[in-house]
């Protein structure tokens, strides 16, 4: 891929994007209790604020990439092949410049921005401290940076593909930030290394190898009724399982088990924006991501398995073994 930029470029990008985004969020949260008027309206006009501010600010650096967004309304399709999940072809248009998410992820196909402006909607209408801004840059179908940005807890979680998964606390001088890449075995040609502006520190999966020892994150959908599975393994992994824990956000959570706070993370109606920010995360950190059934990572699937790679082949075979229940008893 011949470009004037680098993955540092990239990355920087992504994060500094990121933080933009969570600045309107921020800005509008504050709005609650002075505008009067719903707040789930309020949460509509955020979202596509932090996205157009997003968006305006990656177009700029980067004009000729492609952009697929929340709010845009673009998902998965189902098909008989798996493979053929794909993104549906919309135009997006930001002042007088048309942006269009290509139909499949073809040699050819630009580059492509993949955005959620605020994961954890419901989590930041009632002003729970568990949201984020979540941004994955795919090329040629690989995510290759993944940037989630946490505006609550000033946290910043970033990868790129070969360099290695980072946490950034924010307010260290450069030099901080410097000296924890030196005590890492990093080097300052790192992707971003000192222009963070907070300490940088190695992200690294933990390595719980059994059920029993383990914390788990899941996702629900936002409506449950004839989802009712997710509630089947919720009560499933409960009884096997350490602990826990439902967040809200898909990409807070995959950044929790690339931090290794949590063991593994698992749901099965996700989109390409709530995981693209993040998986590349899981991967740098030594994790693992398929399916819930083991097939290859795709963000464009709704069911994503993301683990801390010791976990994972326990996991499969609990989700293997429930499938086949489930098939018996039809």
């Amino acid at each position: 891929m011949s470009s004037p930029h680098s993955l540092a470029d990239w990355l920087d990008a992504a994060q500094e994007a990121a933080r933009r985004g969570a600045a309107v969020l921020e800005d509008w949260r504050r709005r609650f209790t002075v505008r009067e008027k719903a707040r789930f309206d309020l949460v509509t006009e955020a979202d596509l604020a932090s996205q157009r501010a997003i968006q305006d600010f990656l177009h700029q650096q980067f004009p000729d990439h492609a952009f697929l967004g929340e709010e845009d309304k673009v998902g998965w399709v189902e098909s008989s092949e798996p493979t053929s999940l794909i993104a549906q072809p919309t135009s997006k248009t930001v002042g007088s410049e048309d942006f269009t998410h290509p139909t499949e992820r073809e040699p050819d196909a630009p580059p492509t921005w993949i955005v959620d402006p605020l994961d954890g909607t419901t989590n930041y209408v009632h002003d729970c401290p568990l949201y984020c801004v979540s941004i994955g840059w795919l090329v040629r179908g690989e995510l290759v940076v993944g940037v989630v940005f946490d505006p609550s807890r000033q946290e910043t979680f970033r990868a790129a593909i070969g360099q290695g998964a980072w946490q950034i606390k924010t307010g260290a001088s450069l030099s901080e930030a410097g000296a924890s890449l030196s005590e890492a075995g990093a080097s300052v040609s790192e992707p971003g290394a000192l222009a963070t502006g907070g300490c940088l520190q190695r992200l690294q999966t933990s390595r719980s190898e059994r059920l029993e020892e383990s914390l788990l994150a899941a996702g629900f959908p936002p409506d449950l009724r004839g989802q009712e599975r997710a509630l089947d393994w919720w009560r499933y992994f409960s009884l096997h399982t350490r602990s826990l824990r439902r967040t809200g956000s898909t990409a807070l959570n995959m950044a929790y088990v690339a931090a290794g706070r949590f063991d593994a993370y698992w749901g099965f109606d996700n989109h390409a924006w709530d995981v693209a920010g993040a998986a590349v995360l899981i991967r740098e950190a030594g994790g693992a991501i398929t399916t819930t059934s083991g097939q290859p990572f795709d963000p464009f699937r709704p069911d994503t398995l993301a683990s801390n790679g010791p976990l994972h082949p326990v996991m499969l075979a609990a989700f293997h073994q429930g499938t086949l229940a489930d098939s018996s008893e039809g």
